[in-house]
């Protein structure tokens, strides 16, 4: 078995009671989301950031970091990865600026909507369920948390989209091959395209993943760029240390 958490430079993740362990794709998303990024509009530094699916609090927590003026919310439709994303905000330097919820996207968008003044969030991040259509894992826990089950693609675009900010940005990471479906389904919720990073595992490979972010005001011209993970001879890339060298302890 794994270790029951993984230490970063600023904080401590345990992941032992979630489907979903610390990994690559959360790391990449929680270093490269936000705006003011090269070819986004930017509204300044987030204040209200929500993670959607937030798991252990990874993203979470690495955004916490990343923009010391922001409250972070995290909201999780499994009631074990809430209570330990909890526990992993109280340990952490910022537990005044993180909160984890138990419920589901669709809760808490009616919640949000029945306040006398609907929350807008200035940055919006998820690391989705990736698969609409696959076998399923003969854990229950981690097929709820790779396939969309309760929360489609198409209901996470759209429900985000009301979320956000006028000059919010939402961000996430899915496999290379819903790049088509995710761009399409954004258009249908108003959202345009602000960048678009593919993510290539090695030199010469095909992209394995991408990371995208949208917001409701149009750009002139997105940005598209490119990620290698690591080089031919396996190690970490230049570009893979730049982007995540304020997390990894090894840097």
């Amino acid at each position: 078995m794994g270790s029951p958490y993984f230490r970063f430079k600023q904080f401590t993740v345990w992941h032992d009671r979630c489907a979903m362990k610390v990994g690559t794709d959360g790391v990449l998303l929680g270093a490269w989301a936000g705006p003011g990024r090269p070819g986004e509009i930017s509204g300044g530094s987030p204040q209200t950031i929500l993670d959607i699916g937030t798991g252990s609090g990874l993203v979470a927590l690495m955004l916490a970091q990343r923009f010391p003026e922001a409250q972070v919310t995290g909201i999780d439709s499994d009631a074990e990865a809430a209570a330990q994303a909890r526990e992993n905000f109280t340990g952490s330097p910022w537990p005044q600026r993180l909160r984890a919820a138990h419920i589901s996207l669709q809760e808490f968008c009616r919640g949000t909507a029945a306040t006398a003044a609907a929350r807008r969030f200035d940055l919006i991040v998820s690391n989705p369920p990736f698969y609409d259509t696959t076998l399923t894992s003969p854990d229950p826990l981690r097929t709820a948390a790779r396939h969309t089950g309760g929360l489609t693609h198409e209901e996470l675009l759209l429900l985000s989209a009301g979320l956000l900010s006028d000059t919010g940005v939402f961000s996430l990471i899915v496999p290379s091959e819903s790049e088509k479906s995710i761009l399409r389904l954004a258009d249908r919720s108003r959202l345009h395209l602000h960048r678009l990073t593919r993510v290539y595992s090695k030199p010469s490979s095909r992209p394995r993943r991408i990371l995208a972010s949208f917001g409701r005001q149009q750009l002139p011209q997105p940005l598209e760029d490119s990620l290698t993970l690591t080089d031919t001879d396996g190690t970490r890339s230049p570009e893979h240390i730049r982007l995540t060298r304020d997390f990894y302890l090894e840097y």
